[in-house]
């Protein structure tokens, strides 16, 4: 073998056919044919004299040879994909479109962008927010939403538990004879998100609290706008733990009360199923999965 090179349309391809164990998959993602795929496949296996796929007739499945050449020419064509990125975009800058939910890009996105236009000058990111953000398999993008981790068509990476936990001035608290009590809601304004209707309904019935209507107060199209009001000593809003984190960290708002609610329910970043991840991609990722990590730490 030495001194051979290895054809790289045969390898490109075994790389996609193993990665989707399909060639059908593979023959869409490479805008081929599938007898095209098959061609490649049986090529590169008569290159190497081995055989790389066992095949039945609905299925696939990578022989001992595939599962041990998988690996390795997964990471050397991303290398490639680099090196011929950075050569050819020389002065030119990679653009990556992020969707998120508006609070999450508002409250705790847009504050740590700096950050990663630091370490990613040639790096640029559009972002774009709404209520339901949803994924653009065409396009080099990544979500960030909410959900319980199941998505359709999506490859689902966990992020942040969502955890509810009301938030207010300290000047909102002052008087109050027992600061860790609950029953303190009765003398303030709630301040609701229509687009979480229910959270303050989920919390006082998990803290035991009785008396006080979960519809009263203030509503709000997003959470931005309530936790706006909060941040005006209009009100108490329910925070999300993971978006009021630095707020109460720098001490614009307050977490009066111990209890804090868990919900089924996460931030996922989601990538299309089944596609290699970009430099760029790659490289949000990493540095999305850093700063979560440091905020929770230290929230």
């Amino acid at each position: 073998m030495r001194g051979r090179r290895v054809p790289l349309n045969p390898l490109r391809t075994f790389e996609v056919a193993a990665r989707h164990l399909s060639f059908t998959a593979a023959a869409a993602e490479l805008e081929v044919t599938q007898v095209a795929v098959s061609r490649q496949i049986r090529a590169l296996e008569d290159h190497l004299a081995v055989s790389l796929f066992e095949r039945s007739h609905r299925t696939i499945k990578l022989t001992e040879s595939g599962r041990r050449l998988f690996p390795t020419i997964n990471r050397a064509l991303d290398e490639i994909d680099g090196a011929v990125a950075a050569v050819s975009m020389r002065g030119q800058r990679d653009v990556l479109s992020v969707h998120t939910h508006t609070t999450f890009g508002q409250r705790w996105l847009i504050p740590r962008l700096q950050r990663f236009h630091d370490r990613f000058a040639d790096i640029e990111i559009r972002l774009t927010a709404s209520a339901h953000p949803t994924l653009d398999a065409r396009a080099d993008q990544v979500v960030i939403r909410t959900g319980t981790g199941r998505f359709e068509g999506c490859e689902a990476e966990f992020l942040a538990p969502v955890e509810l936990m009301p938030v207010c001035t300290e000047a909102l608290t002052r008087g109050w004879a027992d600061p860790s009590a609950p029953e303190n809601l009765a003398r303030h304004t709630l301040l609701h998100s229509l687009a979480r209707p229910n959270d303050w309904a989920l919390w006082l019935a998990s803290a035991g609290v009785a008396g006080i209507d979960a519809t009263r107060g203030l509503k709000f199209e997003n959470s931005v706008l309530a936790y706006e009001a909060a941040l005006q000593g209009i009100g108490v809003a329910m925070g999300v733990r993971v978006l009021v984190a630095q707020h109460v960290r720098l001490g614009s708002l307050v977490a009066p009360f111990d209890h804090v609610l868990p919900l089924d329910l996460g931030y996922y970043l989601l990538l299309p199923q089944g596609r290699r991840a970009s430099r760029t991609v790659k490289a949000f990722r990493d540095w999305l999965r850093d700063e979560i990590s440091c905020a929770l730490e230290t929230s």
